[in-house]
């Protein structure tokens, strides 16, 4: 019953949300509006990027995110037909996410789940996987050039236990050339002590449009694709003949870049520097790419040494902080280090 009645909550609460009016001061060109199984983001119209939240998804995600002129950064499969030679792997890897790929709850007897994980797995969709369910959004606010939307989200097993209280505060600012979607996590150990296993599935991930994956394969070997991996310190790649480049490292911001339609556009995710635990980056030539704040040293090799696992106690919050970062051009044309600057600054707002 209680299950039901969040549910019957959220659904009011989004509907109500989608008819009432925004607050004053909405002049600006930024917007959400909600329905009852995903929310719009505009700017002056153009979607940037829509959130799904509907009872079937297994955890939220934004699909699709848009580069300013409407073009699409991310992948389109499985939520469409893969076109000629579009890739059709790792269906958990749906556009843009946050979620963790082992989640371990003190306490609570787990019935179902994935093989190889110790607690529950939200990142991939195997049978035994927990499920990200929002249960309630409140109403959009907008001022000029940005807007906000405040989602409550349950964290449970498969078999429907929960065992993570979330709020994720959803922002979307106009930054003239690029779009900037922010992430505010706060996660809350609200039924037992959680603990973060040491895994690389996670964290807040995106996967890029096909045509702009840094490499592909073809007659079943890996080729160099047309896509661009860089990152803060501008390293550029998954990996070299030396080893690991961008994968597996420590940076504030990673970028993938390429040629959509005949423009160069790209996305980046961005770390906040005053997030607790540093990310980590699990970024692959095939169109991943993931800040995990939670994988250790047997995940990545910046990590080597750091054993130690994040864990929550009961009634423990754990704020976390993202941006996605969609523009124009590479990381350079793109001035997507000017922007990371704008990210930090606007959290003072927030």
């Amino acid at each position: 019953m209680k299950t039901r009645a969040y549910l019957v909550a959220g659904i009011l609460t989004i509907a109500c949300a989608a008819l009432r009016p925004l607050p004053a001061g909405e002049a600006g060109k930024v917007a959400i509006k909600a329905t009852s199984d995903y929310l719009d983001f505009l700017d002056n119209g153009e979607l940037v990027g829509r959130y799904h939240i509907g009872p079937t998804v297994p955890k939220p995600y934004f699909w699709p995110l848009n580069a300013p002129g409407g073009i699409p950064v991310t992948r389109a499969w499985p939520m469409e037909k893969a076109g000629p030679g579009g890739s059709t792997d790792h269906p958990h890897q749906k556009s843009a996410w946050f979620c963790h790929g082992d989640v371990i709850p003190e306490g609570i007897e787990l019935t179902e789940k994935v093989r190889g994980v110790k607690g529950v797995d939200f990142w991939s969709e195997a049978k035994g996987h927990g499920r990200i369910v929002c249960t309630s959004v409140g109403t959009p606010m907008a001022g000029k050039g940005h807007a906000s939307v405040v989602t409550k989200n349950e964290w449970r097993t498969a078999g429907g236990k929960k065992i993570l209280d979330e709020t994720r505060v959803l922002r979307l600012y106009d930054l003239g050339k690029a779009r900037l979607l922010v992430f505010d996590i706060d996660l809350l150990a609200s039924v037992a002590p959680v603990t973060f296993g040491d895994t690389k599935e996670g964290a807040m991930g995106v996967r890029v449009n096909d045509v702009i994956r840094a490499e592909t394969v073809q007659n079943k070997k890996r080729v160099d694709g047309s896509g661009r991996i860089e990152n803060a310190e501008g390293k550029v790649g998954e990996r070299d003949k030396k080893g690991p480049v961008c994968w597996g490292q420590l940076s504030a911001w990673c970028d993938y870049s390429g040629q959509v339609g005949g423009k160069e556009v790209g996305i980046t995710v961005f770390d906040d520097p005053k997030n607790p635990y540093p990310a980590c980056w699990h970024v692959r030539g095939y169109g991943l790419m993931a800040a995990n704040p939670f994988g250790r040293d047997r995940s990545f090799p910046a990590l080597k040494g750091k054993s130690e696992l994040v864990r929550l106690v009961h009634g423990q919050h754990l704020r976390l902080r993202y941006g996605i970062l969609l523009h124009a051009g590479n990381a350079t044309e793109g001035h997507v280090a000017e922007a990371y600057q704008r990210f930090v600054k606007l959290r003072a707002a927030e």
